[in-house]
């Protein structure tokens, strides 16, 4: 005794086998030419358009795969080196702690940008695609409802073609018969051949029926969700590529302040080099300079050396009786006189005038030189200008160091100049500023 389904599974295996060979047979038919097949041009059109839309977007989500692979490699290269940079960045040197903090702030937007990547690009793309299996199930399944329906029509278009025929064959058996059989057998037989005919003709027409109303209602649905779904790839292709540009926007910007962080940071660490090679250089050339302090009036001009008109020389001198007194040396002075210093002739008493020092040159004496110049420096390192009354200075530039118009507004270890090739192309001060003494050398 046979367990109970195995029958039914039997059955529907033996179903299934019959509908392949019917449309195996039937394709074979149609490629010989033997049997028309239904043909729907615009549906051909929509099913093309489909196979290139999931082909399109498998590869896109192929490559946004590998991109985000990229990112998460070149994450885990970004995390040793700056891992890298932290053993070798000494405790002592400038920006340690920045240092420290600038390599966590790297990790932390390398990680956001992957996950950001992940669940706003690649998710949503993986939602898009994940309909496609499905669709294409559906159009392969009607095409093979196509194929059952083609094979309805044409057996029942055959029945219809040739009942005639099938009568003629039926009505040939049964004249032999009616010589064999008794006269009362003679129509029973007659009207079984008949029911067999009718029953294979309503046969047909059912299963025509049936074919096509499966055919239909899945050729309709399709027809309407394939165009739609074409339209729709344009709508999440622009998504996925907006999102993932303006992820790529907000991480390069701050990935870009974090590397400005950086190089400020090494900049600062080459400048105290510097520094330290130019301290140990003068401790061991001479004592450190100290800080200029802001200069002061110059100094007063020594009073002039009085000496007596010829006059009261004759009017003095010694008696020829008196013994003659040695010639002074150069390391003695002339003797006091004893002579009333308003005796003295007055055009003695007359201010000398001294040449005006170089400090004090003014433009009206040389006219190369600016208003209130005092000496030249020489820029022995570069400085960028951190306000609007600064210099900018570059190594080698030469600048004319200028007085203040008012003292009090000079701070300690700043000057005011102008640029010389600034002055010599434009004569102009205009552009003059202030710039730290110590970034020059005096010449």
């Amino acid at each position: 005794m046979a367990e109970p389904g195995k029958g039914v599974t039997a059955g529907k295996l033996a179903i299934n086998v019959q509908k392949r060979l019917t449309r195996a047979q039937e394709k074979v038919m149609q490629k010989l030419g033997k049997a028309d097949e239904t043909r729907d041009a615009a549906f051909e059109e929509m099913v093309s358009n489909f196979n290139k839309q999931m082909a399109e977007g498998t590869k896109l989500q192929k490559d946004l795969k590998a991109y985000l692979t990229a990112v998460k490699t070149m994450h885990d290269a970004s995390r040793r080196l700056q891992d890298c940079l932290a053993d070798m960045y000494e405790p002592d040197w400038f920006g340690k702690e920045e240092m420290d903090t600038l390599a966590e702030d790297t990790d932390t937007l390398w990680l956001d940008y992957h996950q950001n990547i992940t669940d706003k690009s690649l998710s949503s793309l993986d939602t898009y695609l994940a309909q496609f299996p499905d669709i294409k199930a559906r159009i392969a399944k009607r095409d093979r409802k196509m194929v059952d329906f083609d094979s309805a029509r044409h057996h029942f278009a055959s029945l219809q073609k040739g009942k005639k025929k099938d009568e003629a064959k039926v009505a040939k058996p049964a004249a032999l018969l009616e010589m064999a059989a008794p006269s009362w057998a003679q129509g029973l037989i007659s009207a079984h051949q008949v029911a067999q005919t009718n029953l294979s003709y309503n046969q047909a027409e059912e299963d025509l029926g049936r074919a096509q109303k499966i055919f239909e209602e899945l050729n309709v649905e399709l027809q309407d969700e394939l165009p739609a779904l074409w339209e729709n790839r344009v709508g999440v292709y622009v998504n996925s590529f907006q999102s993932l540009a303006g992820q790529q926007e907000k991480f390069h910007r701050e990935m870009g302040k974090l590397s400005q962080n950086l190089n400020d940071i090494m900049t600062k660490l080459e400048e105290q080099r510097e520094l330290n090679e130019e301290a140990n250089h003068s401790e061991s050339a001479s004592p450190p300079a100290k800080a200029v302090p802001r200069p002061g009036p110059p100094p007063s001009r020594p009073p002039p050396r009085l000496t007596p008109s010829p006059d009261l020389r004759q009017q003095h001198e010694v008696p020829d009786t008196e013994p003659a007194s040695p010639p002074p040396t150069e390391q003695q002075s002339e003797p006091w006189s004893g002579v009333n210093l308003l005796d003295w002739d007055v055009e003695v008493l007359q201010p000398v005038t001294l040449p005006a020092p170089k400090s004090a040159v003014t433009n009206g004496a040389d006219g190369d030189l600016p208003p209130g110049f005092l000496y030249k420096v020489k820029v022995i390192h570069d400085y960028s200008a951190t306000d609007g009354d600064e210099l900018e200075l570059k190594i080698g530039d030469t600048v004319l160091a200028l007085a203040f118009d008012n003292p009090d507004e000079q701070d300690d270890g700043w000057l005011l100049g102008v640029q010389e090739s600034h002055w010599l192309q434009n004569k102009d001060i205009s552009a003059k500023g202030v710039f730290p003494e110590n970034f020059t050398q005096k010449v």
